[in-house]
């Protein structure tokens, strides 16, 4: 296990480094001139856009100055913003309120769409199964923009149970409603995954086995079935951890959340490249570190899988 756990941690060097590579270039190529865009409306006298420029950095080479960013960046020094920010700092403050509605998001769909999927699998082509297909395809199809501001209607506008927006980004009732519109595809995938992956299960020799040999149907279920119908599951939530996190721009405009998704837009509105760079090299670790986990889950969830 030693020995694959470091070979993997090898691995996920060139993978980081391309990455961030790709990003960088593709962020320093786009269109427009974020020096310029500092001064807004205004006319800006060419020695100040010359002096700005080289106090960035940003008149070397593109070549040169990614190499210098992945010089700093391996020191622990993600840059500066272009309002002379540290990038670090604009991290340290937006991530914990991701990772808190990352987290609930998590947490809802995989509580909610393994219960969801178990019962409707165990109960396959009965009304809730049905129900089930029917709900998740719809939650499938609906963009999540379209279902945020349904939400938002319905339950702050409508019902008043939540405020519109998240006025505290660190309070857990006001991230609720976002987490739940952030986590209801994921959820339906989850609901879906799981009562196919039950329906496959189900009716295999070794549960067959287990219910001949007088087993309690809760340990058939929770032990036997459940454990080995898990797999795919854990796969599609080890990467879907990290897809949260980079997709919750959406979720976090409409419920006005301080988190990375709020950051991130801003940065890429203003071509601060600094700061793309910074969050995109944040969110590549933790899907490396969730494809990780996903991988030793395995042989958790089923000896039979052994690493060397």
């Amino acid at each position: 296990m030693g020995r694959y756990v470091a070979r993997r941690l090898l691995q996920m060097i060139p993978v980081f480094l391309g990455t961030t590579a790709l990003i960088f270039f593709m962020v320093h190529v786009l269109p427009g001139d974020p020096v310029a865009a500092m001064w807004g409306d205004k006319a800006a006298d060419p020695a100040q856009l010359a002096a700005k420029r080289h106090q960035l950095g940003l008149d070397q080479p593109l070549l040169q100055q990614y190499f210098t960013y992945m010089g700093h960046l391996l020191t622990g020094d993600f840059g500066t913003t272009m309002g002379r920010r540290k990038v670090i700092d604009v991290i340290s403050d937006a991530m914990p309120v991701t990772v808190r509605l990352t987290l609930m998001a998590f947490g809802v769909e995989l509580v909610f769409g393994v219960l969801i999927g178990l019962f409707a699998g165990l109960r396959r082509g009965k009304a809730f199964d049905k129900g089930t297909l029917v709900v998740t395809l719809l939650l499938i199809s609906i963009p999540v923009p379209v279902l945020g501001f349904l939400f938002q209607t319905v339950f702050a506008d409508q019902l008043k149970v939540v405020t519109p927006t998240v006025q505290d980004s660190m309070n857990f009732g006001q991230l609720l409603l976002p987490a739940v519109v952030l986590g209801s595809l994921s959820l339906a995938y989850v609901a879906r995954l799981t009562r196919t992956s039950i329906v496959e299960n189900v009716r295999a020799d070794y549960i067959r086995t287990a219910v001949a040999k007088g087993l309690p149907k809760r340990r058939v279920i929770g032990v036997h079935l459940l454990r080995n119908s898990m797999i795919p599951v854990v796969t599609f939530l080890g990467t879907d951890l990290g897809a949260l996190m980079g997709g919750a721009i959406v979720t976090e405009s409409i419920f006005n959340v301080k988190g990375v998704g709020n950051a991130l837009y801003h940065a890429i509105n203003q071509s601060d490249g600094a700061t793309v760079s910074g969050f995109v090299a944040v969110l590549v670790l933790v899907f490396l570190a969730a494809s990780l986990i996903v991988d030793l889950l395995y042989a958790v969830l089923d000896p039979r899988i052994r690493y060397a």
